[in-house]
């Protein structure tokens, strides 16, 4: 897949990148949650950069493991 595809399988709205702050709202898209003690559970989001970032880490983890790589997962658990 290429890097638009992989953008594609995510849903996008104007947010702040946990990586990027300084760029202000940017599209961004969940890469994961986070459960601070006494405020419930909160978003984590990352720009169009970040994303393709983290699915190259899983893509290159699975091919050292032997898993299967499947995009568009970021935020989610996977079982």
């Amino acid at each position: 897949m290429d890097r638009e595809q992989i953008l594609s399988l995510y849903e996008w709205e104007d947010g702040v990148c946990f990586r990027h702050p300084s760029k202000g709202e940017v599209p961004t898209a969940v890469v994961g949650h986070v459960h601070p003690r006494e405020d419930g559970e909160r978003e984590v989001r990352g720009c169009a950069e970040c994303v393709i970032g983290m699915e190259d880490i899983r893509r290159e983890d699975a091919a050292r493991s032997g898993g299967e790589y499947e995009p568009g997962h970021l935020g989610e658990v996977l079982r």
